[in-house]
C-alpha cells in the first residue's frame, strides 16, 4: 500500500466527517488537503491528550513545530518525526507517530506551506496549553477558535488557489474554521469538561456558544455559496452541512448526529 492510500485508511479511522470530502478530491489536490489535514489531526491529538500534562502536552507540541521550521528540500521522515519515549508511544496514537510520513504526503510545490501552517498552529496549541485554555471572554475565544481552526480556513484557500486558481473570501475563510470549531466545542462540552478544560467564556450557556456557532456559519454559507463549480465546492459542502446539522440535532438536546443521518446528508449532497 503506498502512502496516499495508506493515508486515506488512517483518516477513515480518524474522521467520519473529512474522510469523505478529502476521499473525493483530485489527485494532488487531494495529497495535499490529506497532508494537511493529518498533520493536524496529529497535533491535535497532543492537544487533547487526556493523561499527558501541559507542560509535556507544550514540549511535544513546540518540537513538532521547530522540526517544521526546520524542513529543507531533502528533508526526510525523521527529520519531522517526534522523539518520543516509550511511555510516550504507548500513550499518543498512530496519526500522531507518524506525523513525518503526512508531512512528506503534500506536493513538493505545496508542502511549505502545509508545514507552516502546521508549525504555526503547534506553537499556538503549546501555549494554549501552557495557560490551561483559560478563556473569559469572547475575544479569547476568537483567538483560540482562530488557532486551531480559523487558520484552517486560511489555508484551505491558499490549497484552492494552488490547485485551480480559485479564489475566496479570506474573512469568510476564518468564519468557516470557527463555525466548525464551536460546534465541535459544542458536542465535547461534557468531555471536556470531564478532563478540566471548558472552552466555555465566563457566564455562557450552550444557547450562547450556539449562537456563536450560528453567527460563524453565516461566513461559512458564504464561504461555500461564492465557490466555483469544482473540487473545493464538492469538499465544502460535506463539512458545513454536517455541522449546521449538528447544531440542529444539539439544540434538540440530541448528543450528535447519528451515522444514518451523517450519510444521509451526504448522499443529499453529492448526489
Amino acid at each position: 500500500m503506498n502512502l496516499r492510500d495508506n493515508a486515506l485508511t488512517i483518516l477513515q479511522q480518524t474522521s467520519r466527517t473529512f474522510y469523505i470530502p478529502i476521499s473525493r478530491l483530485p489527485s494532488q489536490l487531494q495529497e495535499a488537503v490529506a497532508s494537511a489535514y493529518l498533520c493536524m489531526r496529529a497535533i491535535d491529538e497532543i492537544e487533547d491528550h487526556p493523561t499527558l500534562d501541559n507542560f509535556t502536552k507544550a514540549k511535544l507540541l513546540r518540537n513538532i513545530s521547530l522540526n517544521l521550521q526546520a524542513a529543507v528540500e531533502s528533508s526526510t521522515i525523521d527529520d519531522f518525526s517526534l522523539d518520543l519515549s516509550l511511555h510516550q508511544k504507548n500513550l499518543l496514537p498512530e496519526v500522531t507517530q507518524r506525523v513525518g510520513e503526512w508531512a512528506l504526503l503534500a506536493p513538493p510545490s505545496i508542502a511549505p506551506r502545509v508545514w507552516d501552517a502546521t508549525a504555526a498552529m503547534a506553537d499556538r496549541m503549546a501555549y494554549w496549553a501552557e495557560s490551561n485554555w483559560e478563556i473569559q471572554t469572547e475575544s479569547d475565544l476568537d483567538k483560540y477558535t482562530f488557532s486551531v481552526a480559523g487558520a484552517v480556513g486560511l489555508l484551505l484557500s491558499d490549497l484552492w488557489a494552488w490547485h485551480d486558481g480559485t479564489k475566496t473570501n479570506r474573512l469568510h475563510a476564518i468564519g468557516f474554521g470557527r463555525g466548525l470549531q464551536a460546534v465541535n466545542i459544542l458536542r465535547n462540552h461534557r468531555d471536556d469538561r470531564g478532563r478540566g478544560v471548558n472552552f466555555f467564556p465566563t457566564g455562557w450557556q450552550a444557547k450562547d456558544m450556539l449562537f456563536y456557532a450560528r453567527r460563524n456559519l453565516i461566513l461559512a454559507d458564504y464561504y461555500t455559496e461564492s465557490l466555483p463549480k469544482g473540487p473545493a465546492l464538492d469538499f465544502c459542502r460535506i463539512p458545513l452541512a454536517l455541522a449546521h446539522g449538528t447544531l440542529d440535532v444539539l439544540a434538540l438536546g440530541k448528543e450528535k448526529l447519528s451515522r444514518s443521518d451523517v450519510m444521509a446528508l451526504v448522499e443529499k449532497i453529492t448526489a
